[in-house]
């Protein structure tokens, strides 16, 4: 068997784990903020990026957004828009992250956390916030490019299909 091969049949089960671990990630995120959608205004507010009034809307409109790419890449639905819908959003958060560190905001990216200005004595650590967006990006970008995966909605769907 050639390497060729071996990748082509492998892909669908690497995606399967790209899949479910972004599902994961989505999951993780909008539950954390879904809770309290005012927190989740105020920390899209603290990046200083749009009228505050707008932020707030967009902060309480994010984890529903967050939870339902969760559920189409959980169930592995509409994969592909999914995925680049994922991937569209890691781009703004990095770009979002990038810009307080920019401006030397002191905020906490919000993510998996309620977010905002961070207290007095404590400080942001952006890189690892931005490298762990970029990891996610990578494997937003694997799904939008290799979207049929395993134990999915999709590959049921649409059988005998190619992509």
């Amino acid at each position: 068997m050639s390497i060729t091969d071996r990748w082509v049949e492998a892909r669908p089960w690497l995606g399967t784990l790209a899949r479910l671990g972004l599902a994961a990630v989505w999951m993780i995120a909008g539950g954390t903020k879904i809770g309290d959608l005012a927190a989740s205004g105020r920390a899209v507010a603290a990046y200083k990026l749009m009228p505050v009034e707008v932020a707030r809307v967009v902060g309480a409109a994010l984890p529903f957004v967050e939870l339902a790419l969760g559920v189409l890449l959980l169930v592995g639905l509409a994969t592909r828009l999914a995925a680049a819908i994922s991937a569209a959003l890691f781009i703004v958060y990095i770009v979002g992250i990038a810009a307080a560190w920019a401006r030397g905001l002191n905020i906490d990216c919000g993510c998996f956390s309620r977010g905002g200005e961070l207290a007095p004595g404590q400080h942001a650590n952006y890189l690892p916030e931005i490298l762990r967006d970029v990891g996610f990006l990578a494997v937003a970008g694997f799904l939008v490019s290799w979207p049929r995966t395993r134990l999915a909605l999709d590959e049921w769907l649409f059988r005998g299909e190619t992509a």
